[in-house]
């Protein structure tokens, strides 16, 4: 999970409405996409089968026939919540099945915690990493199986096409173990300030980099790149030692939590930015 020295004073709001979510893009793309994309895509909750049992988790995908890539979307140590649900919604109506799942979905249901949430209020950091010590290497590889089984059973999903998996925070970690638990299948990998990608011990996600055959985003926030500066470095000389394609790009001046909007580190540019990296990498891989 993301380490907690770099969440003091973290806030996150996870009541972020659609509209207000549609006006944070405004200003850069001059139209309200995201008002528009919430008349073309179809949402649904679902229940997920995995080996412990159910899986709360939220579908999307655009309106209408055809057959789209999918997308296994891990949120941040948060879980599921509104904000991921309209980064979901914003991805489907670009031509996505995406699928969030609640991280914690085997002791509650989403949202596991109600009104804003910050790292600097002891009660709320006592529950939520409690919460993340529940989801393990172990956890996190049958889930993901569990998820892309999920994903590739819906009629909207071309199963023509690879699958690309994003993650946020702690999700970064669990991109990685979906990808070396399914590398034929998994075709993009991306992490948006993703915490212990190069974590001591055998567990370490990093090891799975020559397991795998996907294209890699890797974005590191500035702080997380002063706190550990190494982590890049590593990170490049696995990717080029297994000879996989990679991005591993520091955006200098955004912080841990810069790509969630409501997050207290949101920084609009460098979110959008991202976003259309991404975009670009699903476009090439998928």
């Amino acid at each position: 999970m993301c380490d907690d020295e770099i969440h003091p004073g973290l806030i996150q709001d996870p009541t972020i409405s659609r509209r207000r979510f549609g006006l944070l893009t405004v200003a850069l793309t001059g139209v309200a996409t995201v008002a528009h994309a919430d008349d073309s895509v179809v949402e649904k909750d679902v229940a997920v089968k995995t080996p412990d049992g159910e899986a709360d988790a939220a579908l999307f995908y655009p309106k209408g026939k055809g057959k789209w890539p999918a997308v296994l979307l891990w949120p941040d140590i948060w879980s599921l919540r509104p904000v991921f649900r309209q980064m979901a919604r914003r991805l489907a109506s670009s031509g996505y099945v995406v699928l969030v799942p609640n991280l914690y979905y085997r002791t509650k249901k989403a949202p596991v915690m109600e009104g804003a949430m910050s790292f600097a209020n002891p009660q709320d950091r006592e529950t939520i990493t409690a919460l993340a010590r529940t989801v393990t290497p172990t956890t996190a590889v049958t889930d993901a199986v569990a998820f892309v089984a999920f994903l590739d059973a819906q009629p909207q999903t071309n199963k023509a096409k690879r699958v690309g998996v994003q993650g946020y925070c702690m999700g970064g970690p669990l991109a990685f173990r979906t990808a070396g638990s399914n590398p034929t299948r998994i075709g993009a990998v991306v992490s948006f300030h993703g915490g212990g990608l190069t974590a001591e011990g055998p567990d370490s996600p990093q090891l799975l980099i020559p397991k795998t055959k996907a294209d890699y985003l890797v974005a590191v926030a500035d702080n997380d790149d002063k706190r550990d500066p190494t982590s890049k470095d590593k990170l490049k000389a696995a990717f080029a030692e297994a000879k996989i394609k990679a991005t591993v790009e520091v955006y200098v001046g955004a912080n841990h939590g810069w790509t969630v909007p409501g997050s207290q580190a949101y920084n609009e540019p460098a979110a959008e930015k991202a976003w259309s990296e991404l975009l670009a990498l699903y476009k090439a891989a998928l």
